[in-house]
C-alpha cells in the first residue's frame, strides 16, 4: 500500500482503541473530529446522543475522501450526506413531520480514503466488518469503486452510489443514484454533433470512468456519421496541459469532450483559455465539470462552455430552491451546489425511505431486506421526481445540457419533461443488453440479452 497524505479519520460514538485501528489503516495521522452540529467539521450527527449512545442509532457508513485529488468535488458529496442525515434525524427539510426512522436515528461512521483507491478497500472492510454498519453512502470515482465492489460483494452489503459513471455494470450489492450511460452521453453527443460539428477531440483522466465513457461516446459519434480526431489521458491529478491543448490546436476539432476530474479540471480550463481558444473557436462539452470545479477555477474560464449532468443550481423547482437555500444556510453563503451532491443528497432519503419501510413492516435491518425496500424507491429530489428502477437498481433521472454563464451558473438550454429510465449497458456498444434482477433478489447473473433497440422510456408522474 503507498504511503498516504494523513486522511482524516472522523468518527461517530465510537470509543478510542477502535480509532486507534482506523489510525493504524490509514498510515497516518489521524484526526477526531469533534461534532460541531453546524459545520463543515461535523464528524456525525445522530440526532440524540443517548439514543445512538444507548445503541438505538442506526449505524451508516460515509465513505468519501476529503483530502487528496478528488477532494475538490468528493467534500461537497459528504457535505451533503451531512445535511440529510441532520435533516431525517431532526424532522427537517423533505423529512419534515417525522424524526429519524421512527424515533431511531441515522448515526454517521464517516472514514476520509484520502483519493487513495487502497485505503477505499480497506476502509470498506473496517466499515462492514469492524462497525457493522447497515450500508454505506460513498465513492466518487470508478476505480475507488471498482476497489470497494468485491467486499460489498463478499460480504453481502448495500452500496448507495451517487455518481454518474461508465455504466456496463448491475450488482446486486449497489444503488447507483448517479447517472447511467443513456442519462447523460446520449443526449449529449448528438447535441455536439448537431450544435457544434462532426469532429471531436476526447480527452479524460487515465483511468476506467473516462475511458470507458469516451469509448461509449465515440461509438454514440460515429453512429451519427461523425469522428474522432483526438483521444488523449492525462494521469489523475495532472495540472500541466499545454502538451494536450496543442494537439487539440493541431486537430481543430469541432468540439472537445471532456473527461478529466478532480485537481484536472481547473487547470485544463485555465489553461485552454490562456492558450488562446475560445469556448466560440471549440467548446468543450464536459461530465465531471460541475459548479464545484467552476467556482474552484474562476468561471470566466469556463464561460460558454458546456456540461450534460441531471441537476444544476439553476433547476427551477421547489425543492431546488429549499435545497440551495438549506445547504447554504448549513455551509456558507458562498457555497454551490452541483450535480454529484445532489445525488448524494437524494439517494440518502431515499435509503432512510426504505429503512421507514422496513420499521413499520417490522423487519430485521438485513441486507435482503434493505435491497427489496430500496428496489422502486421515489423521491422528490431538487432535480424533480427519481424513482429506484426495481429492475436494474439505477435511477430514473432527469437529462440536462447547461451552458455556463459569467456569474458560475448553467443556463440550462436541453431538458427533458421527465426522468429518463436508466439503462446500464451502452446500447451503442450493447445492444438489446438489459439487467433484471428477480424478485427477491438471489444475488445471480441479472444480465440479459434482448437483442432489441430499447425505447426512452420516462418516469410517470
Amino acid at each position: 500500500m503507498s504511503e498516504s497524505r494523513e486522511p482524516l479519520i472522523k468518527l461517530s460514538s465510537i470509543g478510542r482503541r477502535k480509532f486507534i485501528k482506523y489510525g493504524s489503516l490509514a498510515v497516518g495521522a489521524g484526526v477526531v473530529t469533534a461534532c460541531t452540529g453546524g459545520g463543515t467539521t461535523s464528524s456525525s450527527t445522530s440526532g440524540s446522543s443517548d439514543a445512538a449512545a444507548s445503541g438505538d442509532g442506526i449505524k451508516v457508513g460515509v465513505l468519501y475522501s476529503t483530502t487528496g485529488t478528488i477532494a475538490i468535488v468528493e467534500k461537497s458529496l459528504q457535505d451533503a450526506t451531512f445535511l440529510a442525515v441532520e435533516q431525517i434525524n431532526e424532522g427537517t427539510g423533505p423529512w419534515s413531520g417525522k424524526k429519524g426512522i421512527n424515533g431511531r436515528p441515522i448515526e454517521m461512521v464517516v472514514v476520509n480514503p484520502d483519493s487513495n483507491w487502497d485505503l477505499y478497500n480497506q476502509m470498506a472492510k473496517r466499515l462492514i466488518t469492524e462497525d457493522q454498519v447497515v450500508c454505506v453512502l460513498g465513492c466518487y470515482t470508478s476505480a475507488s469503486r471498482k476497489s470497494v465492489l468485491p467486499v460489498f460483494e463478499e460480504e453481502d452489503k448495500i452500496l448507495y452510489y451517487p455518481v454518474y459513471y461508465e455504466g456496463n455494470e448491475c450488482s446486486s450489492n449497489v444503488f447507483y443514484t448517479g447517472a447511467a450511460p443513456n442519462q447523460q452521453i446520449t443526449d449529449s453527443i448528438p447535441y455536439c454533433y448537431e450544435n457544434f460539428g462532426p469532429k471531436g477531440f476526447f480527452i479524460g483522466s487515465d483511468y476506467i470512468y473516462p475511458k470507458e465513457s469516451n469509448r461509449i461516446a465515440k461509438a454514440e459519434l460515429e453512429r451519427l456519421g461523425g469522428q474522432v480526431v483526438g483521444d488523449e489521458y492525462a494521469a489523475l491529478g495532472t495540472t500541466e496541459f499545454i502538451t494536450i491543448i496543442n494537439r487539440i490546436k493541431q486537430a481543430q476539432p469541432d468540439f472537445v469532450l471532456s473527461n478529466l476530474v478532480g485537481d484536472s479540471i481547473p487547470a485544463f480550463y485555465r489553461q485552454y483559455r490562456d492558450a488562446g481558444i475560445s469556448a466560440e473557436q471549440i467548446p468543450i462539452m464536459a461530465y465531471p465539470t460541475t459548479e464545484e470545479e467552476i467556482q474552484a477555477m474562476g468561471a470566466e474560464y469556463a464561460e460558454g462552455h458546456y456540461t450534460s449532468f441531471n441537476y444544476f443550481q439553476t433547476v427551477d423547482t421547489p425543492e431546488n430552491q429549499a435545497f440551495v437555500e438549506q445547504f447554504k444556510e448549513k455551509f456558507g453563503q458562498n457555497r454551490v451546489t452541483n450535480g454529484v451532491m445532489e445525488a448524494a443528497y437524494l439517494q440518502t432519503f431515499i435509503m432512510a425511505q426504505a429503512m421507514e419501510q422496513m420499521e413499520a413492516a417490522g423487519q430485521e435491518f438485513t441486507t435482503a431486506n434493505l435491497r427489496e425496500a430500496t428496489r422502486g424507491q421515489v423521491f422528490n429530489a431538487p432535480q424533480g421526481k427519481v424513482k429506484i428502477d426495481e429492475d436494474n437498481y439505477h435511477t430514473y433521472l432527469y437529462s440536462r445540457i447547461g451552458r455556463w454563464q459569467a456569474d458560475g451558473q448553467a443556463e440550462i438550454l436541453f431538458e427533458t419533461p421527465a426522468a429518463v429510465k436508466p439503462i446500464p449497458w451502452s446500447q451503442a456498444l450493447y445492444k438489446g443488453r438489459v439487467c433484471v434482477h428477480p424478485t427477491p433478489d438471489d444475488r445471480s447473473n441479472p444480465t440479459q440479452e434482448t437483442g432489441q433497440d430499447l425505447p426512452v422510456e420516462l418516469l410517470e408522474s
